[in-house]
């Protein structure tokens, strides 16, 4: 198939990119920079190139620009799109995973910084900390549970991670008009990487996120909702042995808080028993960006 060839609605567009489906129709309305082509059916259908063309304007408004300046820049500009660069994109980020990952291993701080950077200069910030700090991740968990890393290694990297992640999450701004949130890791948790990248997600959507980490009473859990009035709690858990009290947390803040939203993530939801998945499944936001997306926006309207 060609870039020239509809292959995409654009269900499947906007879960590619991360767009609302509103957003993008608006944009093609007042600016006019793609136009779907039509199946028989009279169904819009997006081709390789407007997938590149997009992914272009989405990294441009991620970076600071306005779509208007985005699509002036496309049009002054003569910029020729490569479809297969996402794709080489796509496979070098792998490769930064692979040599942040190592350099940490090493305990090679310098080098892992000189990665973290060239990563930053090559992706926007969701992409790095989703796409490449979320896996990279799970997978230091995996490898210390397997015991084929020290404890160390783990303290090592999680303090290198943190203090990366947290350095971003303090540069956004806030959006008063949103509602607040509250994060804490689930009773016994000791990893917090993962709730820290789901709030960080939360921040760059301009949500006020108060994040406690891990180690904190249920009273003080109680406490600190009640004292910011939030409307949001999420919640997480890695170990399986933790879900029982994890899921004991929820039951009571929402007990407690009927209208407060409660989410829960973390790789101990996998292992979840039918009954444990049929009352706690709502809650459960997902591992992806397009799951935190549609479970956010399902729930901002309640």
């Amino acid at each position: 198939m060609t870039s020239k060839e509809g292959k995409y609605n654009i269900k499947a567009i906007c879960q590619m990119l991360g767009i609302q489906p509103g957003t993008l129709r608006a944009w093609e309305r007042r600016y006019k920079m793609i136009e779907p082509v039509r199946n028989q059916a009279g169904h819009r259908l997006y081709t390789e190139e407007h997938v590149a063309i997009l992914r272009w304007l989405i990294e441009k408004v991620n970076n600071g620009f306005t779509i208007g300046q985005a699509v002036g820049l496309m049009e002054k500009g003569n910029i020729i799109f490569d479809v297969t660069a996402e794709k080489k994109k796509d496979d070098y980020s792998e490769q930064l995973a692979d040599e942040i990952l190592d350099a940490l291993l090493q305990f090679r701080e310098n080098k892992a910084h000189e990665l973290m950077n060239q990563a930053f200069s090559l992706f926007n910030v969701e992409k790095v900390t989703i796409e490449i700090l979320g896996p990279l991740l799970v997978r230091v968990g995996d490898m210390w549970e397997k015991g084929d890393i020290t404890v160390a290694h783990e303290h090592f990297i999680s303090s290198f991670l943190r203090t990366k992640i947290g350095n971003i999450f303090q540069s956004f701004p806030v959006d008063g008009y949103l509602p607040k949130v509250v994060a804490v890791c689930g009773p016994q948790e000791k990893h917090e990487l993962g709730l820290l990248i789901f709030t960080l997600f939360l921040r760059r959507k301009g949500f006020e996120v108060i994040y406690l980490g891990g180690g904190i009473p249920e009273r003080d859990v109680e406490l600190v909702i009640k004292e910011v009035g939030a409307k949001f709690f999420f919640t997480s858990c890695t170990l399986s042995l933790n879900l029982p009290s994890t899921f004991a947390l929820i039951d009571h803040l929402q007990g407690t808080f009927e209208d407060l939203i409660i989410g829960v993530g973390g790789t101990a939801l996998s292992y979840m028993s039918e009954k444990d998945e049929q009352k706690y499944g709502k809650y459960v936001v997902g591992i992806t960006k397009q799951d935190w997306e549609s479970w956010l926006s399902a729930h901002l309207k309640r």
